[in-house]
């Protein structure tokens, strides 16, 4: 097996202190994203199916944090729900590209997590692809993002900074292992604030989870 030749720097994988997620929950309530502070795993995945209508047409992202919950699986095998992964799956024949971009870039819920949050309350999110950041962006009628503690940082600079030195040292040792490629940051998003009431909310896991 290949192995990553990048290693992550550690000083961002601790879970920070009662005070900075007060903070950082206050600053994202501030910019318009509506936003939980929960204890554990657990109560990250019951909150998660609170937030999504039964029924509904949803988008689960490739995401370390939402398979360690739980929430990946139980979207896409309860039955609950009209799963985007499932369909385009289904969709996965030559001349369909067309119909994969439109099912993928405007479904009901996008359900994924983020890279870094910062004090000012916002989030930065880093992609291979970038499959997932047009539901977020615009796409999506709603957003729900889970995100370990571990992830809050100071401010962009140092957001940019985890993406780079953290974040992406472990996402490619996972895609070399999963589909024996490096992974890159090769689209870097920035959502300052949300000017729709309710579209995005932010549940912060006092845990360490995901990348």
């Amino acid at each position: 097996m290949v192995k990553s030749q990048l290693t992550p720097n550690l000083e961002f994988s601790h879970v920070v202190s009662d005070e900075r997620i007060a903070k950082t929950a206050e600053a994202l309530s501030a910019n318009g994203m509506q936003t939980f502070v929960v204890a554990n795993a657990g109560e990250a995945r019951q909150k998660v199916f609170e937030l999504i209508p039964r029924g509904a047409e949803v988008f689960n992202a490739t995401s370390r944090t939402l398979d360690q919950i739980g929430v990946s699986s139980e979207i896409e095998s309860s039955g609950h729900y009209d799963v985007i992964r499932k369909r385009l799956i289904e969709l996965d024949q030559e001349g369909q590209e067309r119909a994969k971009r439109q099912l993928g870039a405007a479904p009901d819920v996008l359900v994924a997590s983020v890279h870094a949050v910062t004090e000012q309350g916002q989030l930065v999110i880093a992609s291979m692809s970038g499959s997932q950041m047009g539901p977020g962006v615009s796409g999506s009628a709603k957003v729900i993002y889970v995100v370990g503690v571990q992830k809050l940082v100071a401010h962009l600079d140092e957001g940019f900074r985890r993406v780079h030195e953290y974040a992406l040292p472990l996402e490619d040792e996972r895609a070399l292992d999963t589909y024996g490629v490096n992974s890159a940051v090769n689209k870097l998003l920035v959502i300052n604030r949300e000017i729709v009431p309710g579209r995005i909310s932010v549940i912060l896991v006092k845990e360490r989870l995901g990348f």
